[in-house]
């Protein structure tokens, strides 16, 4: 399909330049809005796509036409998914209102693809074992473990702090989670043994940081200026640290930090591990907090995914997934809420 704006004469503007500054802007807006790193290089990604696109002009001289045909090229020969249509529409409507101030009648004509529900992908007790089975005991075989016991997502469990793990009440505190919001997960008691053993291996590789003088790990919105010396402490270290060293995508300075594993390293080792179990379901790393489970009762059900402040008690020492407790006659039990002073106090859901 033909562009609009090609029968229109190209401005004689130096594309490389020109491209550099419009993404640093659009970078620049979407940091002050705290935007997240992922939004920030999925918009980065369609804005450039939408500038070549459109032969390297600048999107103040296209309008409603070229941003139309954009879109329905993505629709028509790229046959992106509607999920990418919304994300490549939301990116251009940012880039328009936010970034160059441009709130013109036809941005809220653009039509939106419909969303369509979709069930998820949920794997049975059985194959949930057979997977865990074969992903082994090393540091990914616990962190899907960790993703299936408590319901955390990828990231939320990459990016754990030694500071959240609360042994002692069984809880760990997820900062910053989907939307920015915190809430509190239960920890399995039977990875207790092998989550401390991780952080064995992970202060070892923090005193060796504090050897060689390196900088510490990143901390979020900019607590290392209020706290000079918490990017460098045992509190603020990663659970899963990274064997060897990086540099902040994000930093001006190229600053290198002693990150996180990579989400990479689980997500094959997952995938692995589906193949060899033999199920046949297109089962990933966010597969594994949508499984439920029953409690022995049969017909009570509960979601693992525990709500802010709230956690809920193992029925079994072995048993990796957060179940309310049965009691007599199958009756199950009020979950327990914990309090700041770490006493329980029955609450009816």
């Amino acid at each position: 399909m033909q562009s609009p704006s090609a029968a229109l004469p190209l401005t004689p503007l130096p594309p490389v330049g020109q491209q550099q500054r419009l993404l640093d802007a659009l970078r620049e807006r979407l940091r002050y809005m705290h935007y997240s790193l992922r939004t920030e290089e999925a918009y980065v990604y369609w804005v450039r796509g939408f500038v070549r696109w459109s032969g390297l002009r600048h999107p103040r001289e296209l309008g409603a036409a070229e941003v139309q045909a954009y879109l329905v090229m993505l629709a028509n020969e790229r046959r992106v998914a509607a999920a990418t249509h919304r994300q490549a529409l939301r990116a251009l409507l940012f880039l328009y209102r936010e970034v160059l101030g441009v709130d013109m009648p036809w941005l809220k004509e653009l039509g939106s693809p419909v969303a369509k529900k979709r069930i998820p992908v949920v794997l049975t007790h059985v194959e949930v074992q057979a997977l865990l089975a074969r992903v082994g005991d090393g540091v990914t075989g616990l962190l899907a473990r960790l993703l299936y016991g408590t319901g955390m997502r990828l990231l939320e469990g990459l990016r754990l702090r030694v500071k959240d793990v609360d042994f002692v009440r069984q809880v760990i505190i997820v900062r910053d989670g989907k939307g920015g919001k915190d809430r509190v997960v239960m920890l399995p008691r039977a990875l207790d043994g092998p989550l401390r053993a991780q952080l064995l291996h992970a202060r070892r590789l923090w005193r060796a940081d504090q050897q060689h003088e390196r900088g510490g790990v990143y901390l979020p919105h900019a607590l290392d200026n209020k706290y000079k010396r918490a990017a460098e402490s045992w509190a603020w270290f990663w659970v899963f640290p990274a064997d060897a060293i990086s540099s902040d995508p994000r930093s001006d300075d190229n600053a290198v930090h002693r990150h996180h594993i990579h989400e990479k390293r689980l997500q094959r080792d997952l995938k692995a591990a589906v193949n060899a179990a033999g199920i046949a379901k297109p089962a990933t790393v966010h597969t594994l907090p949508l499984v439920r489970h029953a409690p022995a009762a049969g017909r009570h059900r509960h979601s693992h995914r525990a709500e802010p402040a709230r956690a809920l008690r193992c029925q079994h020492d072995h048993d990796l997934h957060a179940r309310a407790e049965v009691g007599r006659r199958g009756h199950v039990e009020p979950a327990r809420r914990i309090d700041d002073d770490g006493n329980g106090r029955p609450r009816r859901a």
